[in-house]
């Protein structure tokens, strides 16, 4: 999301294999869970978007996204919530 910001977008979609966390971006409701946390700061970027999106994607389908983390892991950048959850950011 923080790249979708800083570039400007207005509309984001974002596509991930973790059904879980998809549901979690998608509801409003006050998340208790061990990545509660990550929701809500997920949550309150949203103000910066006129439209987003957040959509499930069968892991076989996300390879790119899928490929894109374990570089980002093996050069020692795995830590925001996006790499560890494997989302793809798609621009209209």
């Amino acid at each position: 999301m923080q790249l979708g910001i800083s570039m400007g977008f207005s509309i984001l979609e974002i596509m991930g294999d973790s059904r879980t966390v998809i549901k979690k971006c998608q509801t409003t409701d006050f998340d208790r869970s061990i990545i509660g946390a990550l929701i809500r700061d997920i949550h309150s970027k949203k103000i910066h978007f006129q439209e987003i999106g957040f959509h499930f994607i069968p892991k076989a389908e996300n390879t790119y996204a899928h490929i894109l983390t374990k570089e980002a892991l093996q050069k020692g950048k795995g830590h925001t919530c996006w790499v560890v959850f494997r989302v793809m950011f798609v621009a209209h």
